[in-house]
């Protein structure tokens, strides 16, 4: 897939960007290298390859080195909260948006 300027043109329009000709061009440029390579990626034959749910499964049981998931700062609910125009049980209180 290759765009052209033209293309370019689109989707700066539908992204409200103003480019300049030379910014056309680079953008074209980058986007047709990107679609090169997703071309590539879509000729390798993957059937009978079943997908992963997460890239580390194909290791095994490899114990992920994670920190342990402590608090680090204090809880300052009540200064956060001070100045909320509303409040109910410990919650900000907002106007409904969906009816």
């Amino acid at each position: 897939m290759s765009l052209s300027t033209t293309d370019i043109d689109r989707l700066a329009h539908l992204a409200r960007l103003g480019l300049a000709s030379e910014e056309r061009t680079r953008m074209r440029s980058q986007l047709n290298d990107f679609f090169g390579i997703v071309e590539k990626m879509r000729a390798v034959d993957t059937t009978g390859i079943i997908p992963l749910a997460h890239p580390v499964e194909i290791m095994g049981d490899v114990a992920l080195r994670l920190r342990d998931d402590i608090a680090s700062e204090p809880n300052q609910r009540e200064a956060n909260q001070r100045n909320a125009p509303a409040l109910e049980n410990g919650l900000f209180l907002v106007p409904r948006v969906i009816e």
